[in-house]
């Protein structure tokens, strides 16, 4: 059942980034979305999730908060490491952007989120057919959000379409690989909430710092707000679905 249930996260998987490279004409409004999918998968569900994990507090922080902290302030050094900064008299002039470095770092972590998804599924299974099958759900729902966000995090200022594959690929892989390994091994909550939590930060500046000033650097701003809410709805109804 666990293997089962992960293949279909794989084709969930696929067709998110499938649909995600088959709408780049709109790309402001394809990132808008993303950016919405992204708010809501840290908020409604990466942090909520994580906190319900473990209640371990060092210096009197959720272990997952502190997680979140590292995460966004590890993106922010990787962005800023990679920035061409080019000084101009006492001004700056405008500098390009390691977008796509930090792009590629968020859909790899995404590829890691779905490796503890596909985790996920195999331990639920180890608690009982009625959990497993809940799990299961609550990772497919949002797996096409996890296709489409790595397609459009890996694409950041690139015109190769070859890394967004591979890592749409590998995503749509890894809850196979984990359903698998989750039905051998068992992994402490409090590694997994602390990771989600790391994952959550990361996610957050990708979708403030890069994804949604891109949205709307050029384009018309109402309809890709309106798709930045769409996102943050769809997410929000996906969690409220899935909820026992």
């Amino acid at each position: 059942m666990a293997v089962l249930a992960s293949v279909i996260a794989f084709l969930m998987t696929l067709a998110g980034g499938l649909a995600a490279m088959r709408v780049r004409d709109r790309r402001h409004l394809v990132l808008g979305l993303a950016g919405g999918l992204m708010l809501g998968v840290v908020a409604f569900d990466l942090l909520p999730e994580s906190l319900e994990m473990t209640r371990h507090r060092p210096l009197g922080v959720p272990n997952p908060m502190i997680g979140f902290a590292a995460g966004f302030l590890l993106l922010h050094v990787v962005e800023q490491a990679v920035a061409i900064h080019r000084a101009h008299e006492k001004e700056y002039a405008p500098h390009t952007h390691g977008g796509g470095s930090a792009g590629l770092l968020a859909a790899s972590a995404l590829v890691g989120h779905s490796l503890v998804d596909g985790l996920s599924i195999g331990l639920g299974f180890q608690s009982g057919t009625d959990v497993g099958i809940f799990v299961a759900v609550a990772v497919i729902t949002h797996d096409f959000a996890d296709g489409f966000n790595t397609v459009t995090a890996a694409s950041l200022s690139r015109t190769d379409r070859r890394p967004a594959v591979l890592l749409l690929t590998a995503d749509a892989t890894a809850p196979i690989i984990g359903a698998a390994v989750g039905t051998l091994i068992t992994v402490p909550d409090a590694v997994l909430a602390t990771y989600l939590g790391t994952f959550a930060g990361v996610l957050l500046y990708l979708s403030a710092a890069e994804i949604l000033p891109e949205a709307h650097s050029v384009h018309p701003r109402i309809m890709t707000l309106c798709t930045t809410g769409l996102g943050l709805a769809a997410v929000l109804f996906t969690v409220g679905l899935t909820q026992r």
